[in-house]
């Protein structure tokens, strides 16, 4: 009896475990996925801990009633009711100037001279005018006296009179017409005009050289002379602090090249349009300018508000100066403080300095931010 397996059904199970053995296991999404993410929690670099808390005496920031005020930045600029353009009526070419831009100058001074034709004709229509009177004025005194012994009629008289008043006022316009140009009629200059200072003060703007042009009224004018004893203070503020700026109301000035001088001026015109890029209006101050302040200057503005508030005040050595910024360390716990930034301001009687923002009164801080600052860092 054979038990052996015959050749097809050998064959038949090898291509069924064959078949069997290729398929794939079914695919598990978990270990497909990425691996889930690590956070990890960063330290807060304002915090800092010590060993030994007590070698850092502590104080109170006692409360301080400040009125309320708001610093805006603005530019010195010259007032424009002070400001007067140098004209020449005459047209010509520059011959001789004698002042240049950032001179002081003095009323009635000479700044430039003027070659102009214009000068020459107006000097000959003069001339003229007054060669006519001469010859008018005695036919008139003999028109009189033929009159009066019955040689003439009347009608003559009067023509003879119409004559001599038509050649005075002949006489009268040539010679208004050399003033307005800046000449002398009695003192007969070869077409030249002499161009003075209408005013006192500092030149601001210089149009004119050597051998240059002038076109009598047509801009640009030659110099334009600023009194600088009175400036204005042109200063951005924002939309949601108009409310707290009025006409008429004082505002301390400092410049930036004299921090340490503060000059006070008068509000004398908030901008009624505002600047739809940045939402500001213009305010003007004025101040008067003892000398320092000079157009285009950088300047800070304060305004005082009409009500005093509670704010906080410390040491001056609790207050840390990093970064351009001010700073204070508050304590968080047994050995752990807090740096917290605040607005620092005025220094006040006692060693004390003013905070604006950051911190309240009854609040405790490090009493030297200097000291502990150095040692944290160590």
């Amino acid at each position: 009896m054979n038990y052996g397996m015959s050749g097809p059904l050998v064959l038949f199970l090898a291509v069924v475990l064959l078949q069997v053995g290729c398929k794939q296991a079914p695919s598990e999404p978990q270990l497909e996925a990425p691996p889930p993410l690590k956070v990890e929690k960063v330290e807060d670099r304002n915090v800092f801990e010590v060993d030994r808390p007590e070698r850092f005496p502590m104080t109170t920031a006692s409360a301080h009633n400040a009125v309320a005020q708001m610093k805006v930045t603005g530019t010195v600029n010259p007032d424009v009711s002070r400001t007067v353009p140098v004209i020449s009526l005459a047209s010509g070419r520059v011959i001789e100037i004698h002042a240049r831009l950032g001179d002081t100058v003095t009323k009635g001074q000479l700044l430039l001279k003027v070659q102009s034709s214009d000068i020459s004709g107006a000097y000959s229509d003069y001339q003229q005018a007054v060669a006519d009177e001469e010859l008018t004025h005695p036919q008139l005194d003999r028109a009189k006296l033929l009159y009066e012994r019955g040689a003439i009629a009347q009608k003559d008289l009067e023509i003879a009179q119409a004559a001599e008043n038509k050649a005075k006022v002949a006489i009268k316009a040539a010679s208004e017409r050399l003033h307005v140009l800046g000449v002398d009629p009695n003192r007969p200059s070869p077409g030249i005009v002499e161009i003075t200072a209408p005013i006192s003060g500092v030149i601001t703007d210089q149009q004119v050289t050597n051998a240059a042009g002038v076109q009598g009224l047509a801009s640009p004018n030659p110099f334009t002379i600023s009194d600088l004893s009175s400036v204005w203070i042109v200063c951005d503020v924002y939309e949601n602090d108009l409310a707290n700026v009025h006409v008429g109301e004082k505002a301390e000035i400092r410049l930036n090249a004299y921090p340490d001088k503060v000059f006070s001026g008068v509000i004398s015109n908030v901008g009624p349009v505002l600047d739809p890029n940045i939402r500001t209006a213009k305010v003007r101050i004025e101040v008067s300018n003892p000398g320092l302040m000079r157009p285009g200057m950088f300047v800070t503005a304060t305004f005082q508000g009409p009500q005093k508030e509670a704010r906080a005040a410390v040491p001056a050595p609790a207050i840390l100066h990093l970064h351009d910024r001010d700073w204070v360390y508050v304590p968080v716990n047994g050995k752990q403080f807090r740096r917290v930034e605040i607005v620092g301001g005025d220094m006040l009687p006692g060693g004390l300095q003013e905070v604006v923002s950051g911190l309240k009164p009854g609040q405790q801080v490090i009493a030297n931010a200097l000291e502990f600052q150095n040692m944290v860092q160590q």
